[in-house]
């Protein structure tokens, strides 16, 4: 709190404009020169801020982050903008002018919610998480459409607010949290705050089991170029509907209910889902948009005989299929001249780098092999995007 308040002066402030660029290399140099005309505590308080806010550049931007005050788990826990933005998003198109955000940790998403207009009680219950959020909010111009409160967040009365927003702690002293009721506040205290409010969104986990999801919530995983960040639970807007979202874009597939893919000798192509679409249980659509089927029962390869592009997959043409064997495969890209070896693996206890190792690729051509199974046996296929 004291570091905080430190930078938040004009001297503070002045200090940590001087100190954004710093090289980390350099830091002990410009901490000795800077302590000769600043207090010692100003000086590695605003060092490390400058460190906080290069390390947050990824998530916010470097602009947002140049102006913003964050803590170490503030930038470990808190949401990339472009998917808080999605989400204020949704809020904002179906209606809601006011949400309370609870757990509010830095306030990413608070700044997100009230960027689409929203008004926002941004809550957390511990002293320098909640003086963060509220120092952001006046860093971005946002003080007018967020108010934060320092509380428990199970105490805060939410009735007359449109919407509740429930960011669970999913960390503790020994590191991330995997069971949903270990969370802080649980996920059943969530749930419950939600069902009690007109709409509600509820950040968690994407590792959550889909037997934890309420019957009327919906449920959506989303990632970010790529990236699986999260599952959201939809409260008061479609009961039992499953979606992944892929950002940017967005771009959303919806669940049909399809029947799990039939297995099928590998074709052409193989399709490589996005990872939101697999741990939405996708797999399904993608091949059914593809005309595929499976290379494995329980694998999320999609394999088929036409390259049909789709924003849920990445497609990768095969021109060989292999049994396992580390000394075909080496001779394969030695014949092949592959000095560029990607490896991707799904079903396989072996290590990407460990088989780089033993096939020394080399040459000036590139290939993708996949490690994975063909119908129950261990199997290698060669090829490269389509």
């Amino acid at each position: 709190m004291n570091d905080l308040a430190l930078l938040l002066t004009p001297e503070g402030r002045a200090l940590l404009d001087e100190v954004r660029d710093t090289d980390p290399a350099r830091e002990l140099a410009v901490a000795t020169r800077l302590r000769r005309e600043h207090p010692a505590e100003l000086v590695s308080a605003a060092l490390g801020q400058a460190r906080l806010r290069q390390r947050a550049a990824v998530k916010f931007g470097a602009e947002d982050a140049g102006r913003m005050f964050f803590t170490p788990n503030g930038v470990e826990q808190s949401t990339r903008a472009s998917v808080a933005a999605y989400r204020a998003r949704r809020l904002a198109d179906s209606g809601v002018t006011s949400v309370a955000d609870l757990c509010c940790g830095i306030g990413g998403d608070a700044i997100a919610l009230a960027r689409a207009g929203i008004r926002v009680l941004a809550v957390d219950r511990d002293p320098l998480t909640a003086a963060a959020a509220r120092a952001n909010a006046g860093a971005l111009g946002l003080a007018d459409l967020i108010e934060v409160r320092e509380a428990d967040v199970t105490e805060v009365d939410t009735a007359g607010y449109d919407a509740v927003f429930v960011d669970p702690a999913r960390r503790g002293g020994r590191g991330r949290i995997f069971d949903p009721e270990a969370y802080s506040p649980p996920l059943s205290w969530a749930v419950s705050a939600a069902r009690r409010a007109p709409r509600a969104a509820l950040k968690l986990a994407p590792g959550i089991p889909h037997e934890a999801v309420p019957e009327e919530a919906e449920a959506e995983w989303i990632s970010d170029g790529g990236d699986v960040k999260e599952a959201v639970l939809w409260f008061g807007t479609e009961p039992g509907a499953v979606r992944a979202t892929l950002l940017p874009g967005p771009r959303t597939l919806l669940s049909r209910g399809l029947p799990d893919p039939g297995v099928r000798p590998p074709g052409r192509y193989l399709y490589e889902p996005d990872g939101a679409v697999i741990r939405a249980h996708l797999v399904a659509e993608v091949a059914d948009q593809v005309d595929g089927g499976l290379l494995d029962a329980t694998i999320a390869y999609v394999t088929a005989d036409a390259l049909r592009p789709t924003p849920y997959a990445t497609a990768y043409e095969i021109t060989d299929h292999l049994p396992f064997n580390v000394k075909k495969l080496k001779a394969l890209l030695r014949e092949r001249e592959v000095g560029t070896l990607t490896v991707k693996k799904r079903g396989s206890a072996v290590e990407p780098e460990e088989l780089r190792r033993k096939v020394k690729p080399q040459g000036p051509h590139a290939a993708t092999v996949f490690l994975t199974r063909v119908a129950g046996a261990p199997a290698m296929l060669v090829g490269h995007p389509a």
